[in-house]
């Protein structure tokens, strides 16, 4: 009996040994996934989003010689948002009318220079870049299919889909965007983000479809990624580049954007952009300006007026959505808006003159009446700033 304990003893040091080795040679990758574990703790939330370049493979951006475009101040004293600002967990909120920096603070410890994450609205970037791409012929038609840019595509459930079925999320692929669920598909893409994994081989792997391409909306963010698969496949350049020489660039930033990147240090460009607050409102009101911001045309007018109104096959009297970027049911003509999990917002309403860039660490996103509130204080700022005509 004591023979054998001394065995089990020896086995139990040995494989204590070994795991200790293990954690070393991959203290990064475990680092990653704790990481990636905690992301969404109420208590650290806001920090991690501030903070992503210290949690994830990341890559700075590439610019150009910027000419950072001023926004003129207008202050201007806003009542009545403490109540929604703590509801809804806000860390950023910039307003902007005809131009102006009419409103500005920042809150749980974050600052006007914090860099933070997009989440989805990174969707909306991408697009504009994708209009710029179209309307220099380099992608010839979005009714093309995926596979004529990224061939490696006709091996997975994306064989079939054309580029405007996944601008619209109506490619049918099988993919779970459950953020709550641990096991969901997104939440599998995170995990391969931070043990070093790459994105494209993720993609290759989803062979299943819900519904055939077009059929419906069903959001689901792996389809902007394949977009990016397709600028790179169309230009032979990466996302990364391409966006800091077309959008960010001419566009006259103030930050030093960057994106998180897979292991092989391409672009998560469903989520991954980080800037500050005022550069997501100046991107806003490039959009409010038809494309045309700090004395450039950056995306065409007829990309703008095109991406930004509901095309997308959604449900009746749900909100509708064009070329990834969200429109309210009851929109009036020229409102629209980026939007990300946990209170990511660029709101534009171009009648009122009105943008409005949010950053926010909201673990109640989800909850019932959550982004109503959030959209019925964008309109009630427009309505209060707007142009009286």
């Amino acid at each position: 009996m004591s023979r054998i304990r001394t065995y089990g003893l020896r086995a139990l040091v040995a494989l204590v040994v070994v795991l200790a080795v293990v954690t070393v040679w991959k203290w990064d990758e475990v680092q990653r996934l704790i990481a990636v574990n905690a992301l969404f703790n109420e208590e650290k939330m806001a920090w991690n989003f501030s903070n992503m370049d210290q949690l994830f493979f990341h890559a700075d951006i590439p610019l150009g010689e910027v000419e950072t475009a001023v926004l003129p101040e207008n202050p201007r004293e806003l009542t009545g948002l403490d109540e929604w600002i703590e509801a809804r967990r806000l860390t950023a909120l910039v307003v902007l009318g005809d131009g102006e920096l009419i409103y500005e603070d920042y809150y749980r410890g974050t600052s006007p220079e914090d860099r933070r994450i997009s989440w989805s609205v990174a969707k909306s970037f991408l697009s504009a870049l994708f209009g710029i791409l179209v309307d220099e012929g380099v992608i010839e038609s979005i009714d093309d299919p995926v596979t004529r840019y990224a061939p490696e595509l006709a091996d997975s459930a994306y064989d079939g889909v054309t580029i405007r079925n996944a601008l619209h999320m109506g490619s049918g692929i099988r993919f779970n965007e459950d953020y709550f669920d641990f096991h969901s598909d997104i939440n599998r893409m995170g995990q391969a983000l931070a043990l070093g994994g790459t994105l494209d081989g993720f993609t290759l792997r989803r062979k299943e479809r819900e519904f055939e391409p077009g059929e419906r909306f069903q959001y689901v963010s792996i389809d902007t990624h394949v977009i990016g698969m397709v600028i790179r496949g169309a230009t032979g350049r990466s996302v990364l580049e391409l966006m800091g020489e077309r959008v960010l660039t001419p566009m006259g930033v103030e930050s030093e954007p960057y994106y998180i990147t897979d292991g092989a240090g391409v672009a998560f460009v469903l989520g991954g952009l980080n800037m500050m607050t005022r550069d997501y409102a100046r991107f806003g009101q490039m959009f409010l300006q038809d494309g045309y911001f700090n004395g450039r045309r950056i995306v065409p007018a007829d990309w703008v007026a095109e991406s930004t109104v509901p095309s997308s096959p959604t449900a009746e009297g749900a909100i509708q959505y064009g070329y990834q970027w969200w429109i309210p049911a009851d929109a009036s003509e020229g409102e629209f808006l980026a939007r990300g999990v946990y209170g990511q917002f660029i709101y534009i309403n171009r009648p009122a003159g009105v943008v409005v860039a949010a950053n926010s660490a909201d673990p109640d996103f989800r909850e019932p009446g959550a982004f109503e509130q959030n959209l019925a204080m964008f309109r009630a700022l427009a309505e209060a700033l707007g142009r009286d005509e």
